[in-house]
């Protein structure tokens, strides 16, 4: 039973990535590469994040919400959106085309985050001989991040590497790259500033992905049609 729940966890976790490269045209063009490479980018930036935050933040001994240490948190946040535009904009990738580059980075990104952050804890928890529903809500926030993680990367893509696109769209473009990129901040004060508990956390997590995945690609079709 606990081997069962570990493989059912992990499933959830790590299957809606490879479902995703191979039901879209990502597998056709066979943008694998990209995915692998905005993976390591993601690495080199999480070292960079974490060397930050040890230096930066101060260890608290209780749970409560510290308004400067999020906000210092969320600043330290945006190295990740360095270290999307150093995905999209400066590897050398396959002559592919700019909507299956961003999926590509946004995928291996969204992958490289669930590897990092829930492997390890699947592996020792899920493995134990309780049953427990926090690993399961786990897979689902990886789904949602990585719902979130490919719309920064089109948001991403419309604003570094789309010249021509209305002037109309581009303050909504930055509101919502803002919004995405400062998630883990919103999700930590709802919560220790709010006491949110881990269901309603994700649940919350699950419906803004969905807001914002509509949204970007809603932007992205708008920049595409030809201007009149």
């Amino acid at each position: 039973m606990t081997v069962f729940h570990f493989f059912n966890c992990a499933i959830l976790t790590f299957g809606p990535h490879a479902v995703y490269y191979s039901a879209t045209p990502l597998s056709e063009y066979d943008t694998l590469g990209t995915s692998i490479k905005a993976a390591v980018v993601y690495l080199g930036t999480a070292l960079v994040k974490l060397v930050c935050l040890a230096t930066f933040l101060k260890v608290s001994d209780n749970e409560s919400f510290d308004p400067y240490q999020e906000l210092l948190k969320a600043l330290i946040g945006f190295i990740d959106v360095a270290g999307l535009y150093f995905a999209l904009t400066q590897l050398t990738h396959r002559n592919i085309s700019q909507n299956h580059k961003f999926q590509a980075v946004g995928l291996g990104w969204a992958f490289a985050d669930s590897v990092l952050h829930r492997l390890a804890p699947l592996w020792v928890g899920a493995r134990g001989l309780e049953f427990t529903w926090d690993y399961i809500l786990q897979g689902l926030e990886a789904n949602a991040n990585l719902v979130l993680s490919i719309s920064l990367a089109a948001l991403g893509s419309l604003m570094w590497l789309r010249k021509n696109k209305p002037k109309t769209l581009i303050p909504i473009i930055y509101i919502c790259a803002g919004i995405v990129a400062t998630m883990p901040s919103i999700t930590s004060y709802l919560r220790r500033g709010l006491g949110w508990y881990f269901p309603e956390v994700v649940g919350f997590q699950l419906f803004t992905s969905l807001i914002m995945a509509f949204i970007s690609w809603q932007l992205f079709a708008a920049c595409q049609r030809p201007s009149a």
